[in-house]
């Protein structure tokens, strides 16, 4: 069954420039569907600063813990995302596959696992198997590159109709500063 564009789909997707020493490499890992693209690994080549806001949520996954408690080192050098299945509501379990991905990831990049940020989207309360990122990510990471931003937001889309990204530039004091964005939302 094709799935219908949403009426509220821009006429043309925003082209986002490229942005030096941040690389970008996405793959079909099959979490939930053959054939789709749904894992996005972003690689910051020198450690970049980094900023979160988090749900107040009593139920968050271990995903969003991570985040919260590396946030605190200010710094990042690697971004997991993957689609099909959040790993939320898991328990024991979803912590293991979340401290899997993040030590897979630092060990890939020579970083520090606080410097690993990971996200997840997608069906709720149903373990995730690892491996299929696991053996991903280090193929991902020396293939990674720049200003795939399309294929990027891509990934990250679960019942999504069209993938999201946005960038604007400001004055910012004497320096030009340039945001961009990549989102997932329903709309």
């Amino acid at each position: 069954m094709a799935v219908k564009i949403s009426p509220l789909s821009p006429k043309k997707i925003q082209e986002l420039p490229l942005l030096s020493g941040v690389r970008i490499a996405t793959a079909e890992a099959g979490i939930k569907y053959k054939g789709r693209t749904d894992l996005l690994f972003i690689v910051f080549d020198e450690p970049a600063n980094v900023a979160g806001v988090f749900t107040r949520s009593k139920c968050r996954s271990s995903a969003v813990d991570h985040c919260r408690e590396s946030l605190l080192y200010g710094v990042a050098r690697g971004l997991v995302v993957n689609s099909g299945n959040a790993n939320a509501f898991t328990g024991y379990k979803g912590k293991q596959t979340t401290n899997a991905i993040v030590r897979s990831a630092s060990s890939v990049l020579k970083a520090r696992e606080n410097e690993i940020f990971i996200a997840s989207t997608g069906v709720i309360g149903e373990p995730m198997d690892e491996a299929c990122i696991l053996n991903l990510l280090p193929d991902m990471a020396s293939k990674a590159k720049e200003g795939c931003w399309l294929e990027a937001a891509k990934a990250i889309m679960t019942t999504d109709t069209f993938p999201k990204l946005a960038t604007r530039q400001f004055d910012f004091g004497e320096s030009l500063l340039l945001l961009m964005e990549l989102q997932k939302a329903l709309v």
